[in-house]
């Protein structure tokens, strides 16, 4: 006996290209991240880099993190010989400054993606960022903002023209301001009132020098205080400050989806995770949870107001995520899909959105693994499987939602483009199959994109392709689905 997918006629909302963005921070010390894809002999993307960011097909790259609240951008262009290190003061070391601006547009245009540049927001308010030694000021303007817009945007600009780019690179969308409200005990950033007014202040400087961009500001307060203020039917303060401020001079709200966080989850921090692998899978879904119950927090507080939701970082985030082999198992993706198909049904509020950190060798939580020595022959590239899961859905995926049902244990979004349909689906059973009968009539044609593994399979170098797509065709609308698996489904 089959179940039934059942998917309506009417167009819900239309579907942001956006949902699966990359996030690029240089994090030096802590992951060698942008510098590890960088060729230095070249000057150039590593080849080998460059080819599987192709197959992610990141639709969205977005430059900054806490990097930014120390970043002048003005230090990272032009010839390389004058291009200055410089301190990276939130995960240590040096950053190379090879990689700037021109640098990131470069790569956009080999992958056909956008930028979203993220802006020294007078350093968050923080004299630890702006000031962290004698003699050094890393604090950001708003007409510092401005002007890396016209270096961008500008079809005059002469220090871009200068530099070899006689055409401007049109980036549209603009971050201001990074984590401005996490954190305050240890940064001292600005608070709520202060983020409102100088958000302002930039706006107003970034609509001048261009006044087609796309502007994003901060619009949340200190991580641990979501919950309870959600559970107890509060709003969040820091996004409708911000809003008010605003008003409709910008377009999005930022904050940082970060869950799996706190007591609760500590079975999955560090290698504990592998204790008691039922456990695992249960508490993961329960952070699915929190991640799409945070969604509905920003929802809540954002009624009445314009402003779309820019989910600019978000991952699950329990201590040990840097080097914890649990993101490389096939339960968190699992735990990722069904976040991507929460991203989906929020799709009418929910602009730009990722799941992951973009590459780099060393943090679990990549999109990419970049392993060391990458030049060398055999040592290859490879998707963690939220990459394996971004890629694929965003790959597959239509211009408007739908509204459709599934079997039990089943987790479903769906989407259609001109006379396709798409179907995302996670079986989050891991002992059963599901046999179910798909929205489609006789002689349509059905391809299927499916991973399926056991929910302890991890991927590593020696075996990279374990989470790869399966990829065939139906010959009737009837599917069965493996446990734990997950589909990306085109119906002609």
């Amino acid at each position: 006996m089959s179940s039934k997918i059942t998917v309506s006629d009417t167009l819900k909302h239309k579907l942001s290209r956006y949902l699966y963005m990359q996030f690029a921070e240089p994090l030096s010390n802590a992951d060698s991240s942008i510098d590890a894809a960088w060729d230095y002999l070249r000057n150039r993307w590593q080849p080998k880099t460059v080819d599987i960011l192709k197959k992610l097909a990141p639709p969205m790259i977005r430059w900054g993190g806490c990097f930014a609240s120390h970043y002048h951008w003005y230090e990272a262009v032009g010839p390389r010989e004058k291009r200055v290190p410089i301190h990276n003061l939130c995960w240590d070391g040096l950053f190379s400054n090879q990689v700037g601006t021109c640098e990131l547009y470069e790569l956009a245009k080999i992958l056909g993606t956008e930028l979203l540049m993220t802006v020294n927001f007078e350093s968050e308010g923080s004299d630890f960022w702006a000031y962290p030694a004698p003699g050094m000021d890393r604090k950001g303007t708003a007409s510092e903002a401005a002007d890396w817009i016209r270096y961008c945007n500008d079809p005059d600009n002469q220090l871009r023209k200068s530099h070899g780019y006689a055409e401007p690179f049109n980036i549209k969308y603009w971050q201001i301001g990074n984590e401005t409200g996490y954190l305050p005990e240890l940064f001292h950033n600005f608070n709520h009132r202060e983020n409102a007014r100088k958000a302002v202040e930039f706006v107003k400087a970034m609509r001048e020098a261009d006044p087609s961009v796309r502007l994003t500001v901060w619009g949340d307060g200190p991580n641990e205080e979501w919950q309870e203020r959600y559970n107890n039917g509060e709003l969040n303060y820091w996004t409708q400050s911000v809003c008010e401020a605003v008003g409709d001079s910008a377009e999005l709200v930022a904050f940082h989806n970060h869950f799996g966080v706190g007591e609760k989850y500590k079975h999955l921090e560090y290698n504990n995770y592998r204790k008691d692998f039922d456990l695992t899978y249960s508490l993961l879904l329960d952070g699915v949870k929190d991640f799409e119950d945070r969604i509905d927090y920003m929802r809540r507080s954002l009624k009445g107001f314009p402003q779309k939701i820019a989910i600019t970082e978000g991952h699950f985030a329990m201590a040990g995520r840097h080097c914890g082999r649990l993101f490389s198992s096939w339960c968190m993706g699992l735990a990722y899909a069904k976040c991507c198909n929460i991203l989906e049904r929020n799709g009418d509020l929910v602009e730009i959105a990722t799941l992951a950190d973009f590459m780099g060798n060393c943090w679990q939580n990549n999109a990419v693994i970049l392993p060391n020595s990458c030049w060398l022959a055999e040592k290859m590239p490879y998707f963690q499987p939220v990459g394996s899961i971004m890629g694929l859905f965003s790959s597959h995926m239509g211009e408007y939602a739908v509204e459709a049902t599934a079997p039990d244990n089943i987790d479903v979004s769906a989407s259609c483009s001109g006379d396709k349909l798409f179907l995302h689906l996670v079986n989050l059973d891991s002992q059963n199959v599901c046999k179910m009968e798909l929205p489609a009539g006789e002689n349509q044609k059905i391809k299927v994109w499916e991973i399926a593994s056991d929910l302890d399979s991890e991927v590593d170098e020696g075996n990279p392709e374990i989470f790869a797509p399966r990829e065939f065709e139906l010959e009737s609308n009837i599917y069965t689905m493996p446990t734990a698996g997950v589909a990306a489904i085109e119906i002609q």
